[in-house]
C-alpha cells in the first residue's frame, strides 16, 4: 500500500498544504522545529486516529483554530481509498471514502503504518508500558477483533478500578457482588487479549529472530517472551486462560481492595527479550539493545505483510542518524524497492545508500514543504 496524496489543513504548523508523494522513498529535509516530524505525525494520525506524541488531541490543532483535518488518497491492492481524520474542539471523526466510521475499530487497519523514531530505541531498555503499547498497536492494525477486545477490557478495567477505590476500607455486600460480576467480565476480556498476544508474539519471534540473526552475522539469537501477570501459558485454550486469570484475581482480592486498583491482567503484563539466553535489558550492550529494537521494527513490517498481503508504510523519523552505518545499511537494504517510506533528517550527508539517492526530497521550512528538483 502507499499514499498518493496527503492534504493537511490547520494541523500543527501546517496551514493548508497538499503533498504528492512517491510510492517508494520520500525524504523530508530541514532544520529542527520546521515541521518535519509534524508531517510524520500526520501520517501516523491518519493510520491510528491518534498521535504518538501527545494524548491531547487539541494540541494537533493549529493555534487559534477550531479544527485540524488530514486527508489522503491511498492505494491498496484491492483498489484506492480516501481517508480523512478531523480533530476539533468538539471531538474526532474518521471517514473512509467520505463515510463516517462509528467505531474506531472499523477505521484502524485501513492504512497500515510502522513508525521507527529515536524513542523506539528505548523499546528494549524502557519500561514495560512501552512494550505493551508496541504489542497493542501492532496487533490492532491487523485485527479489528483484538482492538475491540482490548477496548472492552480497558472499559471494564476502568469500572473495576473505580469500584475498588470505593470499597476501601470496608466494602458493603452490594459492592462485593458487583466486584464478582466485574471480575468475571474482566477475566473473560483478559483471556481474549492474552491469547491473541501469545499468537502474535509467536509469529513476531520467528521474524525477529531471523532478522536479528542476519544483522549480527548469525552470532546472536533473539528470543521474545510474553510474561503475563496471571499464571497462564501459551498452550492453554481460552477457557483455561480465563480460569487462570480469575483465580489470580481471587488470590489478590483483599490486596486489590486495600490498594484500590486491579493488580493483574494484560495492563500489567510484560514482554521480555533475551539474546543468547541473556536478558538484553539488563545485560545487553547499547549496540545489542539497538539491534534488538531494529529487529522488532523490521519484523513488524514482514508480519503485517504476511497478514494482509501488502507492505505497510514506514515512517523513519530522525532515526537514521541514531544508527551506525552497518545498521543503517541493513535497514535501507530491507525496505529498498518494496516499502513506501518517509524519512525525516536534518542532513543526508554521511548516509551513502542508493535508496536515498533515488528518493524524492522535500524541504521543510516554517510550515511549508517544497519538492527539491
Amino acid at each position: 500500500m502507499h499514499i498518493k496524496e496527503i492534504h493537511l489543513k490547520q494541523f500543527r504548523n501546517y496551514d493548508d498544504i497538499t503533498l504528492n508523494v512517491e510510492d517508494k522513498v520520500n525524504v523530508i529535509l530541514g532544520e529542527n522545529a520546521q515541521g518535519k516530524t509534524n508531517m510524520m505525525e500526520a501520517v501516523y494520525v491518519l493510520a491510528f486516529a491518534k498521535s504518538h506524541r501527545t494524548s491531547k488531541d487539541k494540541e494537533l490543532i493549529q493555534w487559534e483554530q477550531d479544527f485540524a483535518r488530514i486527508e489522503a488518497d491511498i492505494e491498496r491492492k484491492n483498489g484506492p481509498l480516501s481517508l480523512e481524520v478531523i480533530v476539533s474542539t468538539k471531538g474526532k471523526k474518521t471517514k473512509i471514502n467520505s463515510l463516517e466510521q462509528q467505531k474506531l475499530s472499523e477505521y484502524i487497519g485501513t492504512c497500515n503504518v510502522v513508525m521507527f523514531a529515536p524513542e523506539d530505541l528505548n523499546l528494549v531498555k524502557g519500561g514495560p508500558q512501552m512494550r505493551r503499547r508496541f504489542i497493542d498497536m501492532e496487533i490492532g492494525q491487523i485485527s479489528s477483533v483484538y482492538l475491540y477486545d482490548l477496548m472492552m477490557y480497558q472499559r471494564i478495567l476502568k469500572q473495576r478500578n473505580q469500584l475498588l477505590k470505593n470499597m476501601f476500607p470496608i466494602p458493603d455486600q452490594e459492592q462485593e457482588v458487583m466486584l464478582d460480576v466485574l471480575t468475571e467480565q474482566l477475566s473473560q476480556a483478559a483471556a481474549k487479549v492474552i491469547q491473541k498476544r501469545y499468537s502474535f508474539l509467536h509469529l513476531l519471534q520467528n521474524w525477529a529472530n531471523e532478522i536479528h540473526s542476519r544483522i549480527t552475522k548469525h552470532q546472536e539469537d533473539l528470543q521474545i517472551r510474553y510474561a503475563p501477570s496471571a499464571e497462564v501459558s501459551e498452550d492453554m485454550d481460552l477457557s483455561m486462560i480465563e480460569k487462570g486469570v480469575k483465580r489470580k484475581f481471587e488470590q489478590n482480592r483483599q490486596n486489590e481492595i486495600r490498594r484500590g486498583v486491579s493488580l493483574i491482567g494484560p495492563h500489567r503484563d510484560e514482554l521480555t527479550l533475551r539474546i543468547n539466553n541473556k536478558d538484553v535489558q539488563t545485560y545487553g550492550s547499547q549496540g545489542q539493545q539497538r539491534t534488538a529494537a531494529l529487529s522488532l521494527k523490521l519484523a513488524e513490517i514482514e508480519l503485517i505483510h504476511d497478514n494482509i498481503g501488502e507492505y505497510p508504510i514506514l515512517l523513519l523519523d530522525d532515526v537514521l542518524s541514531e544508527l551506525d552505518h552497518y545498521r543503517q545499511s541493513h535497514l535501507l537494504n530491507t525496505i529498498q524497492g518494496k516499502v513506501q517510506t518517509f524519512v525525516t533528517t536534518t542532513s543526508v550527508h554521511g548516509i551513502e545508500h542508493d535508496t536515498l539517492k533515488q528518493a524524492s526530497t522535500f524541504i521543510a521550512k516554517a510550515g511549508t514543504l517544497e519538492q527539491r528538483k
